[in-house]
């Protein structure tokens, strides 16, 4: 055993008092310690506990609960959530808890009460190595028991910077084929963790050589083992994962580096001895799309990821006018130009600076960031008349050609922002009116 000083929340501390008056075992678990071992902040807070579900319920019935996963019973205290787990196995001991459980690193139980903890498979001694180990040595056995925990496995070992030792490995290349049967919401979930660490490339490189990823994300390898296309395909991928590791964490951000060039495999065409991609950007969103939705994404996410990914390609360059400038904001969207600007310098760094120069990119950036700041016109919701004031002055009555009228009208003040006055816009209107 060995001992270990960690702060713990209030509220953790009553679940164990309260569950300990019961008479029941109660022991914090999992990610807590494993985090607090290696210094980092602790985002959740798990108990194990030999009292049953029912129990655990009588017990807090008093605190807002609910249970989503089997045996497991969440409690909520000021907007946090606290799982507490009967313990795994028959034998319903809080060894038998932690032998069902996945990796060494979270094989390990604190009891605040004796200040140690309790560490039977050798976790400590595996985070000091720097290692992903299977519980027990039986890598097979425990993904037999959740083959989620395959993709959580290279997660971890992408999240904290561990490499994942032989027979784990193993094991993740022999279980592979399980990972189908997992619910797709629960593969999202870790595939959005995996896409947040540090270099999420990692985790794709071991899933590649395990065959994970051809078992939920087949789209990313498309002629990744024909030999004809080898190469090309082959630079696909270190492309993609390069720009995923060079974008900021951010969900939208990384999907959209994921899967900006997912199509190209499908749209390559060969001119002139050189590998041409033409109308890639469109194929990519397309397929993006039937991606996002089979990992059941939200609706609300899988709009923005589709979005940068039709728009990638800018084409930007000096002669553009402030015009132009304005149109790409609009084609694009207030809310995402930053996102997309972003997104190209990642794509840009990906490349080696060949594909453009980043001179250009931080030219058009600072022209976005001067029309934004200028307010300038650029939707219809951005001019000075409605649609009512169009009706007014033309005697139309509701319609598309109101709808067309306005849009007309967004164009002339995106070439000339200064028309964008009631007096200018109705003296628009008034010759619409009379030709």
């Amino acid at each position: 055993m060995a001992r270990i000083i960690f702060d713990i929340p209030g509220f953790v501390r009553f679940i164990l008092k309260r569950l300990k008056a019961a008479d029941h075992e109660a022991y914090i678990v999992g990610g807590a310690v494993r985090d607090a071992l290696l210094k980092r902040p602790i985002t959740d807070w798990d108990v194990t506990t030999s009292a049953s579900p029912d129990q655990i319920k009588t017990i807090f019935r008093d605190k807002r609960q609910f249970s989503l996963k089997h045996d497991t019973v969440t409690l909520v205290d000021s907007g946090h959530h606290y799982e507490v787990t009967t313990f795994r196995g028959d034998e319903n001991t809080l060894f038998s808890d932690l032998s069902h459980r996945d990796f060494t690193i979270d094989a390990m139980a604190f009891d605040p009460d004796m200040d140690e903890m309790i560490d039977p498979y050798g976790g400590t001694s595996d985070i000091d190595k720097k290692v992903i180990r299977a519980v027990g040595g039986d890598a097979e056995a425990r993904f037999r028991e959740d083959p989620l925990r395959l993709l959580r496995g290279v997660r971890l070992a992408a999240e904290l910077r561990f490499r994942i030792d032989e027979r784990t490995m193993r094991g993740l290349d022999r279980m592979a084929p399980l990972l189908p049967s997992v619910a797709p919401e629960r593969i999202r979930e870790e595939l959005i963790k995996i896409l947040m660490a540090p270099r999420p490339s990692r985790a794709f490189n071991i899933m590649v050589r395990t065959g994970l990823l051809k078992e939920f994300f087949p789209e990313l390898l498309e002629g990744y083992l024909k030999r004809q296309n080898h190469y090309h395909r082959y630079t696909i991928l270190k492309h993609i994962m390069e720009t995923v590791d060079h974008i900021k964490p951010d969900p939208v951000l990384r999907l959209t580096a994921l899967l900006h060039d997912i199509a190209k495999p499908r749209v390559r065409t060969k001119t002139e001895g050189k590998w041409r991609f033409h109308g890639h950007e469109k194929a990519s969103a397309l397929l993006a799309e039937e991606i996002l939705d089979r990992l059941r994404f939200s609706h609300e996410l899988t709009k923005n990821v589709i979005n940068l990914i039709r728009h990638h390609m800018i084409g930007y360059d000096s002669g553009w006018s402030d015009a132009a400038v304005r149109r790409l904001i609009r084609r694009v969207g207030i809310e995402q130009i930053s996102d997309l600007l972003a997104f190209r310098r990642a794509d840009i760094l990906a490349h080696g600076l060949k594909s453009e120069n980043p001179r250009i990119s931080n030219e058009l950036e600072k022209r976005v960031r001067e029309e934004i700041r200028r307010q300038a016109p650029i939707r219809r919701e951005d001019l000075a008349v409605d649609g009512n004031v169009v009706m007014e002055i033309t005697g139309l009555s509701p319609g598309p050609t109101v709808g067309k009228i306005l849009k007309e009208l967004n164009e002339k003040v995106l070439d000339h922002p200064e028309l964008n006055n009631r007096e200018d816009l109705s003296a628009l209107l008034r010759r619409i009116k009379t030709p």
